[in-house]
């Protein structure tokens, strides 16, 4: 188990994490068919190419949300997480394409401990993935209710 529990977490904490990931064609195709998302702005090359202003499919935004939220994981709640409770201020600045390789950086905006759960807390979490180029491509504020290692 490598992700820290509740007290471990310090306001203002940030976490480059290690690994990263080129989004495949593959990935974005299995991902938006598996969705039910006809999109032709995900799936159709021809579309893409003739009807959008970038020219070539967009990879689906879903897919790099989940993959932000998926690489931060190791580092920060992989096995001391009791549930994400939200994920807000969602944003897209600059779209990702087939063979960008994403990295993410997390920053810790804010804990408290449960007032339900003695033995647990809420960390709030800013996810940023960022672009071969240094674009950001996505960003979120995430909740995840934690383990926390002792009672309040």
């Amino acid at each position: 188990m490598s992700g820290l529990y509740f007290e471990e977490f310090e306001d203002g904490q940030v976490f480059k994490h290690a690994i990263t990931r080129t989004v495949t064609e593959t990935d974005n195709v299995l991902f938006t068919t598996m969705t039910m998302n006809p999109a032709a702005l995900h799936l159709d090359h021809d579309y893409a190419a003739r009807e959008t202003e970038f020219g070539k499919p967009l990879v689906n935004s879903l897919f790099t949300l989940g993959l932000m939220i998926g690489i931060s994981v190791h580092d920060t709640t992989l096995g001391t997480t009791i549930a994400n409770l939200g994920m807000t201020d969602i944003t897209f600045p600059k779209p990702v394409f087939h063979g960008d390789t994403l990295r993410v950086e997390t920053r810790v905006m804010g804990k408290r401990r449960s007032k339900s759960r003695p033995n647990a807390g809420i960390v709030t979490f800013e996810h940023k993935a960022i672009n071969q180029r240094g674009e950001e491509v996505a960003i979120c504020t995430r909740q995840a209710f934690m383990h926390a290692r002792g009672d309040a």
